[in-house]
């Protein structure tokens, strides 16, 4: 069997990539049944966040031949997602066997994240791996992968301070918004989809003095909850209908937007609207979203600021400098948990040789002894029990070198 990881993320493809690749919650169980499906395929999951498409795959090694691997999951790609080859493959990293364990633990550990220490990833890791769990695709080596990496990921959180403060896409975009009003005091924010992101970045922005809230999902009971959940005493709520949106933007100073929706839902047009009816006061779209939910071109309306995921990496990028000194005690913590994860692999495979030579062993005395029964013949029993325990005694001591050097090579080093 042999471990190979393919994918794109915020370092190797620009929005406009990701967002074709992007797969909702909602199909994220049928996508991993049709990559189970593909050939040579034991067991697999996928990671699809904002940042990131992740196939996670155990494969035959008759299957795992190079550059064929890496052509049949870009096949899968193409053939799921409708999107030409040519346009993925320019994007894609692979790594296989123990360079994809190191990936798979940077990930969980943030470390690989656009905001490093972010806490998002790893809840998303866990739904992925819960989700590939129920349609029967995560089984024996990609379990005990799985749980080694939520350890890490946990060990690395209790052992640095990579994730000491509260940094994420969502505080990202509340500083961001900060710059551009200068001051937050008595804005209005409309949250369009109802996410945890988008929460995170409206708790984010209250703090910073935003003061009234606005919530429009489709599920309208879910905006309701969540406009209860934000309100006080010195923040106003209120849950819009979805049908009665585009009316209710031009309220908003700040609309933060992560809905999901296949199409964008605000378009240069809109832009042009909002700002007529706001009497050119500025607004500022943080969009969340993957695919996106703003087009782009908004931004040439004056008065209009559009930041999507990929624009809030450059404001993510001063936080590397304060947290390169944890990051790289976490980087020695993945290096450590990688090499200690091989040798309990390599642990595990010897354990087929130990029993093979033991069993060798037992078939060479027992054929010695049926060859000598005629020599042995005029024995008593308890001579006979003699004889077997003097053998099985010898074979023991003639084989415990070998067995031992075959223990100790494959034990862990913190161990020996």
């Amino acid at each position: 069997m042999s471990l190979v990881l393919l994918g794109i993320n915020h370092n190797t493809a620009p929005i406009e990539v990701r967002e074709r690749l992007a797969i909702p919650s909602t199909r994220l169980a049928d996508a991993t049944r049709t990559l189970l499906h593909q050939p040579g395929i034991r067991e697999g999951l996928i990671l699809s966040t904002c940042n990131r498409v992740e196939l996670l795959t155990l494969q035959d090694d008759a299957e795992t031949q190079q550059p064929q691997t890496k052509a049949d999951l870009l096949r899968f790609l193409h053939e799921y997602f409708a999107v030409p080859a040519i346009d993925i493959q320019p994007h894609l990293y692979e790594h296989r066997d123990r360079e994809a364990v190191r990936h798979l633990f940077r990930v969980a550990s943030s470390l690989d994240s656009m905001v490093v220490g972010e806490p998002q990833i790893l809840g998303q890791v866990k739904e992925s791996y819960t989700i590939a769990r129920e349609v029967g695709a995560v089984s024996t080596h990609l379990e005990s992968l799985l749980q080694r990496t939520f350890t890490v990921a946990k060990k690395i959180r209790t052992e640095t301070q990579v994730g000491s403060s509260s940094v994420s896409i969502a505080s990202v975009a509340a500083d961001l918004a900060r710059k551009i009003f200068g001051s937050l005091e008595g804005k209005t924010i409309l949250l369009v989809g109802a996410g945890k992101m988008s929460e995170l970045a409206a708790r984010h922005l209250i703090e910073h003095g935003a003061s009234s809230i606005l919530v429009a999902n489709r599920t309208e009971s879910r905006a309701e909850k969540i406009a209860v959940a934000f309100a006080s005493p010195s923040v106003h709520t209120e849950a819009i209908p979805f049908d009665d949106l585009y009316a209710q933007v031009p309220r908003a100073d700040i609309v933060i937007t992560s809905t999901g929706a296949p199409q964008k839902i605000f378009g240069y047009s809109h832009g042009q609207q909002f700002l007529h009816i706001r009497r050119n006061r500025p607004m500022f779209f943080i969009d969340i979203a993957v695919p996106r939910d703003v087009d782009p071109r908004m931004n040439e309306v004056e008065g209009c600021f559009v930041y999507d995921i990929d624009d809030l990496q450059q404001v993510a990028a001063a936080n590397l400098a304060d947290r390169s000194r944890e990051a790289q005690a976490a980087e020695t913590i993945v290096s450590r948990e990688v090499e200690k994860y091989e040798q309990r692999l390599q642990s595990r495979d010897a354990v087929p040789a130990i029993k093979a030579l033991q069993q060798k062993a037992e078939a060479i005395r027992e054929a010695e002894l049926l060859r000598s029964q005629s020599k042995l013949a005029a024995l008593t029993p308890e001579q006979r029990e003699a004889v077997e325990a003097l053998t099985r005694s010898l074979t023991a001591k003639l084989l415990h070198p070998q067995l031992t050097a075959l223990r100790e090579s494959t034990r862990p080093k913190d161990e020996k």
